[in-house]
């Protein structure tokens, strides 16, 4: 019998809090990863590879053990991107001990426009064409889109010692935004992303405006997939609001025929809504943030904590929308003790101070 080689890396972390660090890392691992943690100890999950995180005085140790240099590569790139960020603007630093040699991102794939179309007044699909379409079927949902500067030949960012991504800077510098693939056409090679055009005046929108001027033959390219697994259950509870909806949709899309499916969608107006194609038994209920009272928020959250109350424990639960409205939910969810293995609730977006919605 042949032993199953791994690829390991060993790493060090050096956060201003120590502590506080490894409860953001738990926070926010634990909807994309399996996570156990006892203590100061830590181990993560995933299809790719563990990560065993673990604080000592003043650092994280970190070992990570994959089945592939290209998953460890990825491994190694995702914790050092988050890392980073749970740091923001405090110092921090990141090494590893012999890391593995690469000269270009492993899950890289470039791209170009094909088509766009409005699906409905504020959202556009743009088609894209991929050489190799088949890292985007089936399992991880989300992809960073990077688009170069018009009129620039584009170029693409590789990696940083510390395992980051190295960005492309001054008249090189991308658009980066992560989206849902809604689908994908396997025989036509072609990638479809939905983009939402932001109907809030005065707000910057770099995402939806490229969509809106998108143009054949546009280069671009996506960096994954991953994040947000489709839900495998017989029974599944979705809902979210416009940011969630191409990620609804695709779930719906690819629903098999003995599943039964209960959504609650919101979204601006009835010209908002989209139909949603599925072998599935699917039954949507959609709100209108048009009918409610001026300056009304959390309507969602408390309509889709209604809902859950009544769903049995063997449900899956995929909730997406607003940052507020989505810790709401997950401490109601705590309240009901639900199988964490048995939902994904993520926040898709932050709501500004003033309380302007979508």
């Amino acid at each position: 019998m042949t032993a199953t080689r791994e690829f390991k890396l060993s790493g060090t972390a050096l956060p201003m809090d120590v502590n506080g660090m490894l409860n953001e890392i738990c926070e926010h691992f634990v909807e994309h990863a399996e996570v156990d943690r006892s203590g100061d100890r830590m181990i993560l999950r995933s299809d790719i590879g563990t990560a065993g995180i673990h604080a000592e005085a003043d650092r994280l140790r970190i070992e990570l053990s994959c089945p592939s240099r290209e998953a460890l590569q990825l491994t190694r790139t995702m914790l050092a991107e988050h890392l980073f960020y749970f740091a923001g603007e405090e110092p921090f630093e990141l090494t590893w001990t012999d890391p593995p040699p690469v000269a270009a991102l492993a899950n890289l794939h470039e791209a170009t426009v094909v088509s766009a179309e409005d699906v409905t007044p504020h959202m556009r699909r743009i088609k894209f064409a991929c050489a190799d379409v088949s890292p985007f079927i089936g399992g991880d949902m989300h992809v960073r889109l990077l688009v170069p500067p018009k009129g620039r030949t584009p170029v693409w960012p590789g990696l940083r010692e510390d395992g980051r991504i190295a960005w492309p800077q001054g008249e090189d510098e991308l658009l980066v935004r992560v989206y849902t693939i809604r689908a994908v056409d396997a025989q036509r090679r072609e990638v479809w992303i939905d983009f939402l055009q932001h109907p809030a005046p005065g707000k910057k929108t770099p995402g939806a405006d490229f969509a809106r001027d998108a143009q054949p033959g546009e280069r671009v390219a996506f960096i994954g997939p991953g994040g947000g697994d489709l839900p495998a259950s017989t029974s599944i509870f979705l809902a979210g609001d416009e940011t969630a909806l191409p990620a609804i949709a695709r779930i719906a899309a690819e629903a098999a025929p003995d599943v039964r499916i209960e959504a609650i969608i919101e979204v601006g107006s009835p010209a908002e809504e989209q139909p949603l194609p599925t072998k599935a038994t699917l039954r949507v209920r959609w709100l209108h943030r048009a009918d409610y009272p001026a300056g009304a928020t959390g309507v969602l959250a408390e309509e889709i904590k209604r809902a859950i109350a009544s769903l049995d424990g063997g449900t899956y639960i995929w909730v997406a929308c607003e940052k507020t409205d989505i810790r709401d939910i997950r401490a109601f969810l705590k309240t009901r003790h639900h199988d964490r293995r048995r939902m994904y609730v993520a926040w898709y977006w932050e709501r500004d101070p003033h309380g302007t919605a979508l």
